[in-house]
């Protein structure tokens, strides 16, 4: 059974994004290293390995600033789960590619990839 986990917050400590999770999962689980998208729901979504099964960290967008800091970070960020942190492995790397690949991709909605573009648009402008 697939479990979606909303993260909550996000903070910059020590150079790196931490991301809180405020619903404990009722399993152990790892991460999976992969991002897709959810555009009806304006979200990114990060796959984690739970119970051999795949479950979804879900990053709305009024958390995206903060995977505008994570891309500008160059780091993999971390979810704080209780008193665990585990390292989301190959995050930045896969939402930098999706970022680029959303830009004027019509594939994933006009709403979907406005918001992208304003919300990234430092990021973009970079390439």
């Amino acid at each position: 059974m697939r479990n979606n986990y909303v993260i909550e917050e996000g903070k910059m400590i020590n150079q790196k994004i931490h991301f809180t999770l405020k619903t404990t999962p009722n399993s152990s689980w790892k991460p999976a290293g992969r991002v897709i998208t959810d555009s009806d729901d304006l979200a990114f979504i990060y796959t984690i390995d739970e119970n051999d099964a795949f479950s979804y960290l879900v990053f709305k967008q009024p958390l995206w600033n903060s995977l505008v800091a994570v891309i500008e970070s160059e780091t993999d960020p971390v979810v704080v789960v209780e008193d665990q942190q585990i390292v989301l492995t190959g995050f930045f790397d896969e939402i930098q590619s999706l970022i680029y690949n959303i830009e004027g991709n019509s594939n994933y909605g006009d709403t979907f990839v406005t918001a992208v573009e304003n919300v990234f648009a430092a990021i973009l402008e970079e390439a």
